[in-house]
């Protein structure tokens, strides 16, 4: 017996140290053997595979896409709590989608460029506008975040509270005022500062948030979703989530320090439980090829990959554009 154990020992040293060794030299950003790993591990509760997105892609290329920074200062933020909202009134599942039809928007596309930032700061502010006001909001510009804040790096990423700062002081215009082209990797200047309007003939709107805040809780999180829309939140992203395609994602036990890409951030709209398993549903920004149809869902109560510590919204600013 205890020849057999040192052997299953000896077995799965080996198969960590082959996990390991796939990781630390070049490879695709989805390696086989990883989704391999993942499929016929019968605890796990997804599934892996490949998708259009990261096809081609090598590890470091998609490591260059992580472009939310998850060290900043949050001590300052606002914090935003629902007291007033008993937490037995909390559903088990909730859909954005479904309860707002037609007023959530699709998934995007961020491409070559670490804009997630961008894109889950100003995907959530559009879903909250068109819920505020019951019709469909315009498709706001992650271009202008990613052009014209300047407290963030562009492509070469941001922070998400400082996204929501900049939505707050100066809004974002819409997507057919200035449309999204920093999908190479190459950021444009910021043509409605340079030019004092939009890149084409629509007019120069800006729609901001009336304030910003962060949900420091499981609860607030879902209050504040239930009640007025989507929110952003940034995790940490291992190799492993790149090859998600269906079921509650968790981090795989081969997901060494090694394999850690970088920060992303993403538009929570729902959460539920699959299997017995709570989790988060969220929107993603790596187009409709990827994952559930664009979609993910993710371990909820856990702080699984850190993704309920940085997690903000922001109450639309109706008035301003009266």
């Amino acid at each position: 017996m205890k020849v057999v154990a040192a052997a299953c020992l000896v077995c799965l040293l080996g198969l960590a140290s082959a996990a390991r060794d796939l990781g630390t030299r070049p490879n695709m950003a989805v390696n086989p053997t990883h989704v391999k790993l993942v499929n016929e591990d019968l605890r796990s509760t997804w599934k892996a595979g490949e998708s259009a997105f990261f096809q081609d892609k090598t590890f470091e290329e998609a490591k260059a896409m992580m472009g939310t920074r998850l060290d900043g200062d949050h001590t300052s933020d606002p914090i935003m709590t629902f007291d007033h909202i008993d937490d037995g009134e909390i559903p088990t599942e909730f859909d954005a989608r479904t309860n707002w039809p037609g007023l959530i928007h699709p998934i995007r596309n961020q491409e070559r460029c670490g804009s997630c930032w961008a894109f889950g700061a100003v995907e959530s502010l559009a879903d909250r506008f068109a819920i505020a006001t019951n019709a469909t909001s315009p498709v706001l510009s992650p271009e202008d975040l990613v052009s014209c804040d300047e407290l963030s790096l562009g492509c070469s990423g941001g922070l998400v509270n400082l996204a929501w700062r900049y939505l707050e002081k100066e809004g974002a215009v819409t997507e057919k005022c200035f449309e999204y082209m920093a999908g190479d990797g190459h950021v444009p200047p910021c043509y409605i500062k340079i030019h004092g309007r939009c890149d084409s003939a629509e007019p120069l709107v800006k729609y901001k948030s009336k304030n910003y805040y962060r949900l420091s809780t499981v609860e607030d999180i879902q209050k504040a979703i239930m009640t007025g829309g989507p929110v952003e939140a940034g995790f940490l992203v291992h190799q492993s989530f790149f090859a998600y395609q269906s079921g509650v994602y968790s981090r795989a036990w081969w997901d060494f320090s090694d394999l850690v890409a970088g920060g992303h951030a993403i538009k929570i709209i729902g959460w539920g439980v699959e299997n017995k398993v709570p989790y988060w549903l969220i929107a993603n920004s790596w187009g409709p090829a990827w994952g559930l149809d664009g979609y993910f869902k993710i371990k909820r109560g856990v702080n699984e990959c850190f993704i309920e510590e940085t997690v903000y919204g922001g109450d639309p600013d109706l008035n301003h554009l009266a």
